[in-house]
């Protein structure tokens, strides 16, 4: 089966592609020709997700699939949430961003974050919804140098080194986006 995953984030991508392994054949909006950026104007992960999915599907009638992922952060009230790719500004510059909550937290009592995936998939006309939650704190400095985004301050649960330090193949099996990954990919196999 051939799908578009509805990403110019060449780290998303691999990643994805990791999980998925060679049950699917993955195409980017790079590989379709799709050179825009979709805009996420939503306040809810599911509904930023759907736009992608929707806008790849109606523009080049294509099986699609897209995902948007929140990091949560308590002591911020859920923030950065759906702004989490653009918490310091509209060039989403990863350290920033890194920057900007390790700086927000530096007087908190709790680190505690999750990181949400929401994929949308629309096939055949149909949309479907997939979840991941991983739940653990935000460090306070930057540990690793793997994996992108916030990677290196967030540690999940039941570790003691952060997601940029974890080997990709374990980091993708405990990840938002593993999980979400993961029922989508058993959906799909359902429908073999």
């Amino acid at each position: 089966m051939k799908l578009v995953f509805a990403t110019h984030n060449p780290g998303k991508l691999k990643e994805v592609q990791e999980i998925a392994g060679n049950r699917f054949e993955l195409l980017s909006l790079d590989n379709i020709g799709f050179t825009e950026d979709i805009p996420e104007p939503w306040p809810t992960l599911e509904e930023n997700a759907l736009e992608k999915a929707r806008t790849v599907n109606r523009r080049f009638g294509v099986n699609c699939f897209a995902e948007d992922t929140g990091l949560e952060i308590d002591a911020l009230n859920g923030e950065p949430g759906v702004l989490t790719a653009r918490y310091a500004g509209e060039h989403k510059s990863p350290d920033d961003n890194i920057n900007l909550v390790l700086a927000k937290l530096q007087q908190a009592n709790s680190r505690r974050a999750r990181f949400r995936t929401v994929f949308a998939l629309v096939l055949n006309g149909n949309e479907y919804l997939f979840e991941g939650i991983v739940n653990g704190n935000i460090t306070l400095h930057r540990q690793g140098h793997g994996g992108f985004g916030y990677d290196p301050v967030f540690m999940p649960d039941g570790y003691t080194l952060t997601f940029a330090q974890l080997p990709a193949e374990v980091k993708n099996q405990i990840s938002h986006r593993g999980k979400a990954m993961q029922q989508l990919i058993s959906f799909l196999q359902q429908l073999e």
